[in-house]
């Protein structure tokens, strides 16, 4: 298989499956309002990334109040959503479940392995890339993640998206075409082919 799924990029690349998305970063929910991403939509897979930092961007409340608007607007239009969770992982748990979209994927995930057994018991799939990789927490989460549940990302990394399945292949001990047969697999289940 030589193709890889990259779950979440800012640096397309053309090469393999790329997500595209529409959404307000939580960083920018004070300067942009959902109606802007409206015509992205158009074309677009996935509401996101949206979501809660508890370290950057403008105060909580106007982070939760984008969060929950696009929440509602990926639920009326049949999307999933991207999720972008820094120190925030409980309160983004509840706001998701009193919506519950289509599919969730927290992106760039650097939860403990409870919270990642959290979040695929309740039918989320969880991406790890290159600052995942870096953290021992996360690789923690990454070998415990079922294969039905994971993906992998590039996001901001300058990394290819091979290496990034390489590393995660290391860290699981399994091939890259393992986890490239299982991120396909999970792709194909919630956009179809």
């Amino acid at each position: 298989m030589d193709s890889y799924v990259n779950i979440h990029t800012h640096r397309p690349t053309g090469c393999g499956i790329e997500l595209r998305t529409a959404g307000v970063h939580p960083w920018y929910a004070d300067r942009e309002s959902v109606a802007s991403i409206l015509p992205q939509l158009e074309t677009a897979q996935a509401v996101g990334e949206t979501g809660l930092d508890a370290l950057r961007g403008p105060g909580h409340e106007i982070q939760l109040t984008r969060l929950r608007e696009q929440l509602a607007l990926a639920r009326r239009r049949g999307l999933p959503v991207v999720l972008h969770c820094v120190r925030t992982f409980e309160e983004l748990m509840d706001e998701v479940t009193r919506c519950e979209p289509r599919a969730v994927i927290f992106h760039g995930f650097i939860g403990s392995p409870e919270q990642a057994r959290r979040a695929f018991a309740r039918g989320y799939y969880l991406s790890f890339g290159e600052r995942s990789l870096a953290s021992r927490r996360a690789c923690a989460a990454l070998r415990a993640v079922p294969l039905d549940r994971l993906f992998l990302e590039t996001d901001e990394s300058e990394l290819p998206i091979a290496e990034i399945y390489a590393r995660a292949a290391a860290v699981r001990g399994t091939t890259v075409g393992e986890l490239q047969r299982a991120t396909l697999e999970n792709y194909e289940r919630i956009f179809g082919k």
